[in-house]
């Protein structure tokens, strides 16, 4: 019994601590979130990690915009961009379950439960609903480290299930949400968000591991159900058959060798690591889409999306104002069927005011732009770790840009996107605000550009 009290007191008091290993998916500042051992030697845990980020925003609405009824060429507001909870146990040196639930984008006028819209309790925007984004098990059948002789092994293989992030196409496919270099992802790097996925997960199977400096994942899932259907001749929309997806990720690593416990690829090192990787990968749905054609006949199409990356970060400088460089750049060549687009806002606050008589934009209403859409995508950031403030200063500045190059079918001529801003780093990764510019190129219904518009945005960060 004084044993049993003696474990049950040690685990709690490991719950106040952080730790940091070489499971780390963020800065080694501060290291991966909460950890309770549940054997004497550390080889079963828990680990709990919990985050939340904030943003501010102040910018130009679309053309023909209104917010909560009323027009409105300029908006401005602060919300709930994402606020998380993930845990996941070493439960046996061979097996691992995980759990990550949490809510996205709350705003003042919509992000809450379903049904909340008016003034009252459940008004607009209140109370969001709670979901689950990632619930897998995973089986190491030639895990990391050889479970007798306590060796390394060059040669990995784990398999796993649920509703999983491992699906591939490219690094920041599987781009973790604590350490973006900017201050958030580009979006499109999630091609089939929020239509046959649950927020970028799918329900299905997955394979991982290595060979040698070689890392690879590739999955086989089954597609959340699409049923939209076509109105205009030649244009593609979701509606599957419900076929199974499959897709894949793989990356050489040049230099260090980056943790793949979790799925989630860091953003940025600032330095703690050495890392260049050379990435490629897929994901395929047959007959995904459909259109009709001038007769109004149904025709099916395949998604089928491919990616080219690179990525690098990597310190430099004399060790007392150690600096550091990071940068990624990714190719997308998307196939969704014929003049396939969708146009996504982030944390959209706008509607189309009915009254507008001038020129309106092909994306709508708010901050929404033109994201998804068979063509090409080329997107590159870069940013660099200034020297530290002082000898025993945490505070670090991060400024960061990046570029979007877009040409979609559906479109007459192509787009750029650009965002510059910086981190002000308060400790790692694990506390820091994010400030940032962004502009957007806008297109007439017709496929021409004609406008730009730009927001900045405000981030507070903190995960434990």
């Amino acid at each position: 019994m004084k044993t049993l009290i003696s474990r049950i007191v040690v685990t709690c008091g490991i719950l106040t601590i952080f730790t940091i290993d070489v499971y780390a998916q963020g800065s080694d500042i501060y290291g991966p979130g909460l950890k309770v051992n549940i054997d004497e030697e550390g080889e079963k845990y828990v680990r709990f990690l919990i985050w939340n980020q904030i943003w501010a925003r102040s910018g130009a609405n679309n053309p023909g915009t209104m917010q909560n009824g009323v027009a409105a060429d300029r908006a401005w507001d602060i919300g709930a961009r994402r606020l998380r909870f993930l845990a996941y146990a070493q439960i046996s040196p061979r097996y691992m379950i995980l759990s990550h639930f949490g809510i996205n984008n709350q705003t003042f006028v919509n992000g809450g439960a379903s049904g909340a819209s008016g003034t009252g309790a459940y008004g607009q925007g209140k109370k969001p609903g709670v979901f689950f984004h990632d619930v897998w098990n995973e089986y190491a059948v030639v895990p990391d480290k050889n479970p007798l002789k306590g060796t390394s092994n060059n040669y990995t293989f784990y398999i796993g299930g649920g509703l999983h992030y491992w699906s591939g196409l490219s690094r920041m496919t599987s781009a973790s949400t604590l350490n973006f270099l900017a201050v958030d992802a580009p979006i499109f790097n999630w091609p089939l968000i929020e239509q046959s996925d649950q927020f970028a997960r799918q329900f299905g199977f997955y394979a991982k591991g290595k060979l040698s400096r070689l890392w690879y994942q590739v999955s086989l899932n089954k597609p959340f159900a699409t049923n939209m259907d076509p109105t205009a001749e030649n244009v593609a929309v979701d509606h599957n058959t419900g076929k199974p997806g499959y897709g894949g990720y793989f990356d050489w690593e040049f230099l260090e060798a980056e943790s793949q416990l979790l799925p989630f690829r860091v953003g940025s090192y600032l330095g703690s690591k050495r890392v260049f990787n050379l990435g490629a990968g897929f994901y395929i749905n047959p007959e995904g889409t459909r259109s009709i054609d001038a007769e109004a006949a149904v025709k099916q199409h395949d998604i089928r999306l491919f990616s080219v990356d690179a990525f690098l970060d990597i310190p430099f400088g004399r060790e007392d104002k150690r600096m550091a460089l990071t940068a990624y750049s990714v190719f997308y060549d998307y196939n969704f069927g014929p003049n396939y687009l969708r146009h996504i806002g982030i944390m959209n606050t706008g509607t189309l005011d009915p009254a507008f008589t001038g020129q309106q934009a092909m994306e709508g209403a708010g901050n929404a732009r033109a994201m998804i859409g068979t063509g090409q995508i080329w997107y590159t950031q870069a940013g660099w770790v200034a020297p530290k403030f002082s000898a025993n200063s945490k505070t670090r500045l991060q400024p960061f840009a990046a570029y979007t190059y877009k040409k979609f079918d559906a479109h007459r001529q192509s787009g750029s996107f650009w965002d510059m801003g910086a981190n002000l780093l308060l400790d790692g990764q694990n506390a820091k605000i994010t400030a940032q510019y962004a502009s957007r190129q806008l297109f007439t219904e017709e496929g021409y550009r004609f406008q730009r518009k730009g927001e900045w945005i405000l981030q507070l960060q903190i995960y434990l």
